[in-house]
């Protein structure tokens, strides 16, 4: 898996179009009585390149170790919808993956409370990824 760094961050977001896409599953995984994973496959869209032409949809594993915090809960009789909006960002040390997103103001930046707000998130100490093909199994640890 491809580790991202907080300089990255930026152009990864540019990569790909969260909003649209959808979770396909979310796993914890422990290693350890204190270290916990997250890892996340969605499929998303990769960003408009031509606009002749549609995006491809990818799909993407997102894996966040050292995992300190996160939350994902289904209220009961909410429908299962895709992702309106997404966020990452990395505050105070740890990257924040945010799958519900509120709006924003325009030009505001998601703080804390923005993060922890979600029914659907967590933060760790290192965000990795990777897109794999269907079909293509697990990817490479």
């Amino acid at each position: 898996m491809n580790r991202l760094t907080p300089a990255e961050l930026p152009q990864f977001l540019r990569r790909y179009r969260f909003p649209g896409g959808r979770v396909r599953r979310v796993r914890l995984v422990h290693r350890g009585e204190k270290d916990v994973a997250v890892e996340v496959r969605l499929i998303v869209r990769e960003a408009i390149r031509d606009l002749g032409t549609e995006p491809k949809r990818v799909r993407l594993v997102l894996r966040l170790e050292g995992v300190e915090e996160f939350r994902f809960q289904m209220r009961p009789g909410q429908p299962r919808v895709k992702i309106a909006d997404a966020r990452v960002g990395y505050l105070n040390g740890l990257f924040y993956v945010n799958l519900d997103a509120w709006g924003l103001d325009p030009g505001e930046t998601p703080k804390l409370h923005d993060y922890r707000a979600s029914e659907a998130y967590a933060a760790g100490r290192e965000l990795l990824w990777e897109e794999v093909t269907p079909g293509g199994g697990e990817p490479a640890a």
